[in-house]
C-alpha cells in the first residue's frame, strides 16, 4: 500500500512539473511573439531596451522613441497563469483577459484625472426575438457615455474623438494623470494578433498623447 501511494505522489509530481514547465514556455512563446509585433511597429520609430519576466505569466519591457513623443515608456503583457493549475482555473473561471499595457511619460503633464473604461453590453441575437409572437422594434443606439465629473472640461473632447475612431475601439480602458505615468492603456491581446494591429495600436497611442496637450 505504501509503495502504491510513493507511485501515486511521485506521478502526480511529475506531472505537475511537466505541465508547469511546459505552459510556462508556452506563455513566453506566446508574450515574446507579442512583443516581437510591438517592436516590429516601432522599429522605425524606437526600440526595446530591455525586457524581463515576473513569473511564467508577466512580461514587462521597457522602450525607447527616437522622436520623443513620450519617455519612460514601457509595455506590460499579462497572460493567464498556465502553469499553475488553480490559478489558471480560476482565471478562466473569471474570465479574466490577457492584456497589453502601454505605460509613459507626456512632455507635457495632463492637467487632469481621467479613467476611461469601456464596456459592451449584448443582447439576444435579433432571430431569437423573430421568433416571439410579440413586434419587436430593433434599434442600433450609437456610443452612451457615462461620466462621474459634472463638469465637461474643454480637454475631454480630443481624447474622447480619438477613442471614438477606428483604432481606438478597441481599448479596454485609458487613464491620464497628472503623476507618472501619464498615459496608461490597455488593449485585449487578441487584438495585437500581428504587427499591423500592433501598428495600430501604437497609432492610437499618439493620438491620445497629442489629444492630451492640443489644448494645454
Amino acid at each position: 500500500m505504501g509503495t502504491i501511494l510513493l507511485i501515486s505522489v511521485t506521478t502526480a509530481a511529475v506531472l505537475v512539473t511537466l505541465w508547469y514547465f511546459s505552459l510556462t514556455r508556452y506563455n513566453h512563446r506566446r508574450g515574446i511573439r507579442a512583443l516581437h509585433w510591438v517592436e516590429s511597429a516601432c522599429a522605425r520609430h524606437g526600440r526595446i531596451v530591455d525586457a524581463h519576466w515576473f513569473g511564467g505569466s508577466r512580461l514587462h519591457a521597457r522602450l525607447r522613441f527616437a522622436a520623443h513623443w513620450v519617455e519612460n515608456a514601457q509595455v506590460t503583457i499579462r497572460l493567464l497563469p498556465r502553469p499553475l493549475p488553480i490559478q489558471w482555473f480560476l482565471s478562466r473561471w473569471h474570465k479574466q483577459k490577457e492584456t497589453i499595457t502601454f505605460e509613459a511619460d507626456l512632455d507635457c503633464a495632463p492637467a487632469m484625472q481621467l479613467d476611461v473604461t469601456r464596456h459592451r453590453w449584448l443582447t439576444r441575437p435579433a432571430p431569437a426575438l423573430g421568433r416571439k409572437s410579440r413586434q419587436w422594434t430593433i434599434t442600433r443606439p450609437g456610443p452612451v457615455l457615462l461620466t462621474t465629473s459634472t463638469e465637461w472640461r474643454e480637454e475631454l473632447p480630443p481624447i474622447v474623438n480619438a477613442l471614438m475612431t477606428t483604432r481606438g475601439h478597441n481599448l479596454l480602458n485609458v487613464r491620464f494623470r497628472p503623476e507618472s505615468p501619464h498615459l496608461a492603456a490597455t488593449i485585449d491581446l487578441e487584438d495585437i494578433s500581428n504587427e499591423a494591429a500592433a501598428a495600430s495600436f501604437l497609432g492610437v497611442l499618439r493620438d491620445l498623447a497629442g489629444a492630451s496637450t492640443s489644448r494645454q
